[in-house]
């Protein structure tokens, strides 16, 4: 039985898929290797769960969810063909980290394959291993590479002998306090310090004099060992203003190495990415050129295999120096399948059962930009209380959609229970047009549809003017961001949040808890960190609370 199937790709061929047997094709060494999936488990939870299961349907592929304890009713259980729980007894977190209950999960019930998505285990070599070791497929780099670039200073050394420009840095995680300041005597301030075995912001300190150097080490040490379990730190010298660009990259086992260009994704709070554009706005082509150029070199150097992507900061120079490779799907792939038109989810799991990249019509001469897509994650954050997560049950739910609007979600919907154990993210909004004014012009229409009642939101449109996502005047993508009608002042003395001045007056966007008559926009605090732009961080307007006499009936929202 010959299931048909479209998969977006390079060439958007349509491909065939077998049951039970390997794709026909024109006679091929390669293909010896090719061993179909017929299930695959997700060891996650949420949007990339669903993300992968939709993938794997559209593939004719059986799916497999594990939850906790305190996941039983969410979303992700209820889209998978079978679902089991994990983690008896144990934390909610510690559930979706516990392997032997994941793979015994495999074992017992004929998963051909795991699908790690972000987070959680995405990133453990150990994991990978135990997959292997089981006779489970990981859908991933092999474990030895998933080793290597998940340890910085090793990931660092490979970078510079494949001739990628580094951040000067040590070359081997720091044992003292000592070291720090005989790396500062060299290098001089700012410096930063960051966790040797983990990303994601957590042990991640900047410090700017030798006065700071002692807390600052303290805490990114207590910091990186709570989120990964080892608190070894290394240092860099601290690029100011730079701009956060990665490279997407995709192999596969036969050497094929390509990129799928690049990510903007300076926007930023806490050394955590709130806004992902691609292509990135004004990046010079000969720099685009550098940049996808050494992401590839980067790959073949390791052997790399699967999606994973190639981060690196550029300075007000565009000189771009390598940061990290994150050897997992990014939680903002979306951008990159919209304008490369290349579903990455289906790729990775083709290239999970030994195809190359060449049968699946992905050579780099195919892979062309088409328009921007820009991303938005909304989650559920307390302006009022430092952005801390807030939970509860959405009482009102109303999204943003319309033509080239994506939403990625697995608990936006009325009647949902947001957790307070894992991530804040609500749903990723993404928008696609022709170009960036068009999509940031889609973007700004989708966020200020929304309507959230019961959990406080953190969204991005609503405290921005119209335009604002647009080259100017506020988010301008490289250029000067004082230049414009809407200019960013500080109060001074505030915790660190600034407020607008002048422009044209914003619509509210988001309707957040409180009472029904109460309206807030965002209460953001963006981080812009450009080469030619001060720091900008986006703001808190005051409340607007719209005029209502008592005996009127309440606005239907």
């Amino acid at each position: 039985m010959l299931k048909f199937q479209t998969v977006r790709g390079g060439l958007r061929l349509l491909r065939i898929r077998r049951a039970s047997t390997a794709p026909a094709a024109s006679p091929n060494v390669r293909r010896l290797e090719y061993k179909p999936i017929k299930k695959v488990m997700v060891a996650n939870r949420g949007e990339i769960a669903i993300r992968v299961f939709r993938a794997c349907t559209e593939l004719g592929i059986r799916t497999v969810a594990v939850y906790s304890e305190q996941d039983t009713g969410q979303m992700h259980r209820q889209k998978a063909d079978e679902a089991y729980l994990i983690g008896r007894g144990l934390a909610p977190v510690q559930a979706y980290l516990h392997i032997p209950d994941i793979i015994k999960v495999a074992k017992e019930n004929n998963v051909d394959a795991v699908h790690p998505g972000y987070g959680f285990l995405s990133e453990r070599a150990d994991f990978a291993q135990a997959c292997q070791d089981a006779g489970v497929r990981f859908i991933g780099p092999s474990p030895e590479v998933v080793r290597k670039m998940g340890d910085k200073v090793e990931a660092r050394a490979i970078a510079i002998a494949a001739g990628v420009p580094v951040v000067p840095g040590t070359d081997a995680p720091i044992t003292s306090l000592h070291e720090a300041h005989e790396f500062s005597n060299t290098y001089g301030f700012p410096i930063i310090f960051k966790a040797a075995y983990g990303g994601g912001g957590r042990g991640m300190r900047v410090v700017h004099s030798y006065e700071e150097l002692e807390e600052n080490y303290n805490r990114a040490y207590s910091e990186a060992l709570a989120a990964f379990g080892n608190g070894a730190l290394f240092v860099e010298k601290f690029i100011e203003k730079p701009r956060h660009i990665e490279v997407q990259i995709l192999g596969d086992q036969y050497g094929n190495i390509l990129h799928l260009y690049e990510r903007d994704c300076s926007i930023q709070r806490r050394h955590q990415k709130v806004v992902e554009i691609a292509p990135a706005a004004h990046l010079d082509p000969q720099l685009r050129t550098r940049l996808t150029s050494d992401s590839v070199k980067l790959a073949k150097q390791v052997g790399y295999e699967n999606a994973g992507t190639v981060e690196f900061l550029v300075d007000r120079h565009g000189k771009h120096y390598f940061i990290e490779v994150n050897s997992r799907l990014q939680v903002e792939h979306t951008v990159t399948e919209e304008i490369t038109d290349v579903d990455l989810v289906h790729a990775q799991i083709h290239v999970a059962e030994g195809r190359s990249l060449p049968d699946l019509g992905l050579r780099q001469e195919n892979i062309r930009i088409n328009g921007c897509a820009i991303q938005c994650r909304v989650t559920t954050e307390d302006p009022a209380r430092s952005f801390q997560p807030d939970t509860g049950r959405i009482e009102v739910f109303r999204s943003g959609e319309g033509m080239g609007i994506r939403l990625d979600n697995a608990s936006a919907f009325q009647g949902a229970v947001i957790s307070p154990h894992y991530d804040s993210l609500l749903v990723k909004v993404i928008a696609h047009g022709k170009d960036h004014p068009t999509a940031a012009t889609k973007m700004s229409r989708a966020l200020a549809e929304f309507r959230v009642r019961g959990v406080k939101v953190r969204g991005c449109r609503p405290c921005l003017p119209p335009g604002a996502l647009g080259p100017a005047p506020v988010l301008s993508l490289g250029r000067s961001a004082s230049a414009g009608a809407w200019p960013l002042s500080c109060p001074g003395s505030g915790p660190g949040l600034l407020s607008a001045q002048g422009g044209p007056r914003p619509e509210p966007g988001v309707l957040l808890r409180g009472a029904p008559r109460s309206f807030l926009p965002f209460l953001g605090e963006i981080t812009w960190s450009l080469c030619s732009a001060h720091i900008l961080q986006a703001s808190l307007l005051e409340v607007l609370i719209p005029q209502v006499e008592v005996e009127a009936p309440e606005p239907a929202f």
